[in-house]
């Protein structure tokens, strides 16, 4: 089985929340209209100050998504 990178976007300041929540919207479309194999998207609110949306990819297609949505970072994913 595949690894799977979580690929993430902080948000911070008093919008962060709102915001994370719209980039989902947009990371969703993103994994649909790329046909994604795993369209697994999410959002986590650490405080009101910071706030993350997040698009889970293959370890083999984490390039191609990394370079055209630029997240700050990444993590190996894995299922709770």
């Amino acid at each position: 089985m595949e690894d799977k990178i979580k690929l993430i976007w902080d948000f911070r300041g008093p919008a962060a929340k709102q915001t994370a929540i719209h980039h989902e919207i947009h990371l969703k479309e993103y994994a649909s209209l790329e046909k994604l194999p795993i369209q697994i998207t999410g959002v986590i609110h650490t405080n009101e100050l910071l706030s993350s949306a997040f698009l889970v990819v293959l370890k083999s297609q984490m390039k191609i998504v990394r370079d055209a949505l630029k997240p700050h970072r990444g993590q190996l994913y894995t299922e709770n």
